[in-house]
């Protein structure tokens, strides 16, 4: 992979893809890794907009009187919304892997998940929080659409790896790179 380029950026490209049936097993291997290992940087970036939404959200419904509790006596009903299973579903474990986040970057979101917005919380106005919520809603959805260029690329992979092993041209070991 070149170095100046970030990896969404060689993902997202049409090069990534193409000519997949000529790619080496080794080849197609790397970049279904960097397809997982960018899904699991975007995920861990998607959940913590979506806890930063969340408790903005709060603030707001607080602010118009349609709350009672303070934000700290919400705080664990808040961060749990998106952790609890669905009805009907098994529990299952997840590792959670917390890539290194830049402490000041470039990125819309880098600079979003560095804001201090929530220690500054009770000095912010009303207008304020609105606009963060804004900006972070459009960063959400940018991570999201970047999310899925990850995941479609990832499916062509894993379509070219599944077509050789159906038409016998890998085995499981080949698939799963070992020896």
């Amino acid at each position: 992979m070149p170095q100046n380029k970030r990896r969404i950026d060689l993902v997202s490209s049409p090069d990534f893809v193409a000519d997949l049936e000529s790619a080496s097993i080794d080849d197609l291997r790397r970049r279904r890794k960097v397809c997982s290992d960018l899904d699991v940087e975007l995920s861990y970036y998607r959940r913590l907009i979506h806890g930063r939404m969340d408790l903005l959200a709060f603030e707001m419904r607080r602010r118009r009187g349609e709350e009672q509790r303070s934000l700290l006596e919400a705080l664990p009903e808040i961060l749990a919304a998106g952790a609890t299973n669905s009805p009907g579903f098994p529990e299952r474990q997840v590792e959670v892997v917390v890539p290194s986040i830049p402490e000041r970057g470039r990125r819309a979101v880098d600079r979003a998940l560095s804001d201090d917005f929530l220690m500054r919380l009770p000095d912010i106005g009303d207008e304020e929080l609105e606009e963060i919520q804004t900006r972070l809603g459009e960063i959400e959805v940018e991570v999201s659409r970047q999310r899925r260029a990850v995941f479609d690329a990832y499916d062509r992979i894993q379509a070219e790896l599944t077509r050789r092993y159906r038409d016998g041209l890998l085995t499981v070991d080949d698939l799963l790179g070992r020896p």
